[in-house]
């Protein structure tokens, strides 16, 4: 009888317990939750006198939250959702924005991006952009489906982290002045903004906002001085938001007014 290799039975275990930790992780926490009153969060943070206070100050200009998976993509597909959900009920809006994301692939493929991987996350993106309006237009329920479907939802992830590369380094310019650690805009693209599950900042946010033409409002929740409000800061600057996220360390939530 063939002895299956003791490294290899070390490697199904391993692989079990990653794909439970997932599951585990997929029922706690779906992709993009159901919409809940912003008090929800006071329970959180019922022994900390800091974030308690921010919260009640926070509740009376927002009123509620849509929890985002935090695994790292919570920028991109907090975005995604929120204006996606937003453009159904705009329908110029929605034209205009289609218009411009019928534009990116060209621009990006004229920046050196591979035309036959990029193809395949345009159109997926494009798939779900098409029926934000017009004769197909899907219902709220349907867009909460596909958020919450992990192949179309990474796709969709993974097409605005590629746009968002193409930004930064089409005005590198600008973006240079950011970075840090003297690596160069096509490193920090590689390593930082095209990959799933590397979190983001406000570089990430203003090539965005900018390429997208759609104005981003984060809210920070920080541990800054008990009496202020939490600071909010728009992306790019002097934009009319459009999308509004809540930011703890690490993490993005989509708010509501």
């Amino acid at each position: 009888m063939e002895m299956v290799p003791e490294t290899e039975i070390q490697d199904e275990g391993i692989l079990k317990q990653q794909r439970e930790i997932e599951k585990e992780v997929a029922e706690i926490h779906p992709l993009v939750g159901n919409k809940q009153p912003l008090t929800c969060l006071l329970k959180e943070y019922m022994d900390d006198p800091i974030y308690t206070n921010k919260l009640t100050k926070l509740a009376g200009v927002y009123q509620s939250i849509r929890r985002v998976r935090p695994d790292g993509n919570c920028f991109f597909r907090g975005f995604g959702f929120s204006y996606f959900e937003r453009l159904l009920d705009n329908e110029e809006e929605w034209k205009t924005f289609q218009a411009i994301v019928m534009g990116t692939k060209d621009q990006l493929i004229s920046q050196g991006f591979p035309k036959f991987t990029l193809e395949d996350f345009f159109d997926s993106f494009m798939e779900v952009v098409n029926r934000l309006g017009g004769e197909g237009k899907m219902d709220a329920e349907e867009l909460s489906r596909i958020f919450n479907d992990a192949g179309t939802s990474d796709y969709l992830v993974v097409y605005l982290r590629l746009v968002t590369s193409g930004q930064l380094q089409k005005e590198e310019d600008f973006y240079q002045n950011f970075l840090e650690g003297g690596k160069s805009m096509r490193e920090f693209c590689q390593q930082e903004v095209e990959p799933m599950y590397r979190e983001s900042d406000h570089m990430h946010a203003i090539a965005l906002g900018s390429a997208l033409k759609v104005g981003i409002r984060v809210v920070y929740l920080d541990r800054g001085e008990i009496t202020t409000s939490p600071p909010e800061h728009d992306f790019p600057e002097d934009c009319t938001p459009s999308v509004y996220l809540l930011y703890r360390p690490g993490h993005y939530d989509i708010l509501y007014k």
